[in-house]
């Protein structure tokens, strides 16, 4: 119907009410004013006297505009012009290399927020680095992963954007506190799913415990993804750009079945109000929800269903090896982490003080 009325439709962009929008400007017709009332989401701006819709990829692609372009200008706010250009550098340099989305964006901040220090110095110019890692130490307090982030992505800009040979070999990194994953026990997992009477919702969530996804995973899951003649799902590039296949459980086969004739999704197996794909914040706002509902008063995210996942498999006597081959780990070390969660053998040993006479 978009082609039809391509030439007599006129697209524009705006901030309206904080908003990125697209307002639709055209001659009205009856047609024309059916098809833009039909648009979910389309609002009337009395002040611009024309309908707009949100600008989001999911319209773009409907109305048959290109998609929104990186613009740098949103990365170099707070940064001297001096070194705008060792900013777009450094975000091309991590694009060619193939890096990920969340990678790019830590990375960019991390680089980011030594710019800003430097205010109109040029950072080809730094020469202090020992003493810029201890100002992130000792003044802005920094914890040892975001510290290693940021020597990481200062290093990833000499390195390989300058294309110096080893600048941050002599820099000593701090310790990474060892920290155990969080795991949730079955008996608080079923309350959850219990207070989660949403369907795409109580979906969303049984899956990332029943096949034990990071929820970038369970945002990309496509509906082509699911093989259910064959009882197994496809994860598609995740972490490390790597595909897996994971099972699909016998108990939630009806249940997919059940929420795919009622939300019909045309591509990803989640989709949100105007059949874009669904946001990872959304997905962490539901378990957030079913939580706080559930009265679980633990500190964890929904990264715990993952962690559940492993540690009550490892619990069941599942061999440690196929554990790190359904969750992706490429390291074994990783996987043996939820060896010390699980509370199976421990329990069974007895303190001292109870042996004694």
């Amino acid at each position: 119907m978009e082609q039809d009325f391509k030439t007599l439709i006129d697209y524009r962009f705006a901030v309206h009410r904080d908003k990125h929008v697209i307002f639709i400007h055209f001659k009205p017709t009856p047609e024309l004013n059916k098809w833009v009332r039909s648009l979910t989401g389309a609002r009337w701006s009395r002040t611009h006297k024309a309908w707009y819709v949100l600008d989001i990829p999911a319209y773009r692609q409907k109305f048959g505009i290109e998609p929104k372009a990186m613009y740098y200008e949103d990365y170099l706010l707070g940064i001297h012009q001096v070194n705008h250009s060792a900013m777009v550098r450094f975000i091309e340099t991590l694009q060619l290399k193939g890096y990920s989305p969340n990678t790019i964006k830590t990375y960019r901040n991390e680089f980011g927020a030594l710019l800003q220090i430097l205010k109109n110095k040029d950072v080809t110019q730094l020469d202090a680095e020992r003493s810029y890692f201890l100002y992130c130490i000792n003044t802005l307090k920094l914890s040892e992963n975001t510290l290693h982030s940021r020597i990481n992505a200062v290093k990833f800009y000499f390195e390989q954007v300058l294309g110096k040979e080893k600048i941050f070999v002599e820099i000593p990194r701090p310790k990474k506190p060892t920290i155990l994953p969080k795991a949730i026990s079955p008996q608080d997992v079923k309350k959850l799913f219990a207070v989660t009477t949403n369907l795409k919702h109580n979906t969303m969530l049984k899956l990332c415990y029943g096949l034990g996804l990071r929820v970038s995973e369970i945002v990309n899951l496509k509906i082509a993804d699911i093989d259910s003649s064959n009882m197994q799902v496809l994860i598609e590039r995740s972490k490390g750009k790597k595909d897996r296949y994971v099972n699909l459980p016998e108990t939630i086969l009806e249940q997919l079945r059940e929420y795919y004739r009622k939300y019909r999704p045309k591509k990803y197996l989640f989709e949100g109000q105007y059949g874009e794909q669904y946001s990872i914040r959304s997905v962490q706002q539901v378990f957030k929800n079913a939580l706080k509902k559930a009265k679980i008063n633990k500190q964890v995210g929904i990264h715990g269903l993952r962690h559940s996942f492993a540690t009550h498999l490892l619990e069941r006597g599942t061999d440690i090896k196929f554990i790190q081959e359904l969750l992706g780990h490429n390291d074994i070390k990783t996987t043996l982490r939820y060896t010390h969660v699980s509370k199976k053998h421990i329990s069974n040993i007895k303190s001292p003080l109870d042996t004694l006479e």
